[in-house]
């Protein structure tokens, strides 16, 4: 069962949001590590969803998440970029030894930025325990992993996120649609997610004339 919202839900496009440019020093000291594996299209989608999720959920850390978000996925930037595609989105990917390596290095560059911006030690250590194993953990520790973990497979839902996935992992548009239905909804935790994953991906099929050239 998936844990419902406090407060109300938007669903609308997320093209829509706004950034509220607190993190923008955050930011600007990862673009290096944003610029593999697409992140520099994933961080900024992903993050605009766990704002939403956040204001869904005004009992979270909301900043913990958006810091979390943020950082998540900037590992990808120490891992050797040919095993990314050949390890990471074929065979038993979910499982696949440089998942584990992208979590560990992300953990690192996070302690490696976070203090110099003005975070302690105690903010550091809980944004390191929701990356490591973010992608590689059966289970969400804390209201604010959930709402990490669903933010990072919502950027999935839009046009944006199908184009990318269905290239890394050899699918059409209309078969990856299909398996963000069968898979990946049921693994939203909350609500929330799954609101907006619908409602997105309901805009995405139609845009992309998925029932057209299925």
């Amino acid at each position: 069962m998936t844990l419902p919202a406090v407060a109300p839900v938007d669903t609308s496009p997320i093209s829509a949001s706004d950034d509220r440019g607190d993190l923008d020093p955050l930011w600007r000291a990862i673009v290096k590590e944003s610029r593999s594996r697409q992140n520099d299209i994933h961080l900024p989608i992903s993050f605009a969803f766990a704002e939403r999720l956040c204001d869904a959920h005004p009992e979270a850390d909301a900043l913990l998440v958006r810091v979390t978000i943020l950082l998540h996925d900037t590992g990808w930037a120490r891992v050797d970029q040919d095993r990314i595609l050949t390890e990471g989105f074929s065979g038993d990917w979910r499982r696949a030894d440089v998942r584990y390596e992208h979590e560990r290095h992300g953990c690192d560059i996070a302690r490696e930025v976070l203090p110099g911006l003005g975070y302690d030690d105690a903010f550091i250590e809980r944004v390191t325990a929701i990356i490591d194993g973010h992608d590689t953990r059966p289970v969400s520790y804390s209201l604010e992993d959930s709402l990490v973990r669903d933010a990072d497979r919502l950027w999935r839902f839009t046009p944006t996120g199908i184009a990318l996935a269905s290239s890394w992992f050899g699918r059409t548009p209309a078969d990856y649609c299909a398996r963000l239905r069968e898979e990946i909804v049921p693994e939203l935790l909350t609500d929330a997610a799954v609101q907006m994953a619908e409602a997105e991906l309901t805009r995405a099929e139609r845009l992309l004339k998925v029932e057209q050239l299925s």
